[in-house]
């Protein structure tokens, strides 16, 4: 699901790139970087941890529980943005470069994903937890609602923008309201995985396959741009 949106986003960013040599002025509408940050950052990777770690617990604590989560994860991911701009204006990484990373590290996470998902192995279980509200912060802030690729989506975004004010402002927007659904998600996880359960895992392992060639893809198009081969259209 990641590298889809991914995908979409940064062929023509690289091609813009590639031709005037300079940084990328993306033309991004709402919607696409909607896409792209609920895959990352949205409920459906969500339900599955939250359920498994307020099993027993009442409504009240549940609340309790996914309120701090996203207020810690509103601060992460602005703190994110803050730093990953910085770091990238120092070192004045290109895009072509700047997709090429994010398609090596997106690409292993989809094949990482997909043979977890193809795997009989029976799974270690985990120690028994202490529950209280410090799990808002690890595992439920980070990495299960922040994940280290929606840290990388939004520097990307944040680094592409430059100093187009109204892109920043609209990624900023998209985040702020993917977060509220994210909350509304964990309080009704329980029923959302009771009957969408198995449809939620049939789709992932139907877009994993997907994600890996697609990433595939990410990485020979930069490759290619940066001038390691020449890409020869069909």
């Amino acid at each position: 699901m990641k590298l889809i949106a991914l995908c979409l986003l940064l062929f023509p960013l690289t091609a813009q790139a590639a031709v005037e040599g300079v940084a990328a002025q993306p033309v991004l509408g709402p919607r696409r970087i909607f896409v792209l940050l609920f895959l990352m950052l949205g409920p459906i990777k969500i339900l599955a941890p939250f359920v498994e770690m307020t099993r027993g617990m009442d409504a009240t604590f549940r609340l309790r529980l996914a309120t701090r989560a996203i207020l810690f994860s509103a601060a992460a991911l602005v703190l994110a943005g803050v730093l990953g701009r910085n770091i990238l204006d120092n070192f004045k990484i290109p895009v072509p470069v700047l997709a090429l990373a994010a398609g090596l590290v997106l690409f292993l996470v989809a094949l990482q994903t997909l043979l977890e998902q193809f795997s009989t192995a029976e799974r270690p279980k985990q120690e028994p937890r202490t529950i209280d509200l410090r799990l808002a912060v690890s595992p439920l802030a980070f990495p299960t609602i922040v994940t280290p690729y929606g840290i990388a989506a939004i520097i990307i975004f944040v680094a592409l923008a430059q100093h187009n004010n109204a892109l920043k402002a609209t990624v900023a927007g998209v985040t702020l309201a993917i977060l509220p659904m994210d909350w509304v998600a964990m309080l009704f996880a329980h029923v959302i995985l009771k009957w969408l359960g198995v449809v939620l895992q049939v789709f992932a392992v139907v877009l994993g396959v997907a994600q890996v060639a697609l990433g595939l893809q990410v990485i020979l198009r930069s490759l290619s741009l940066i001038g390691v081969f020449t890409e020869h259209s069909g």
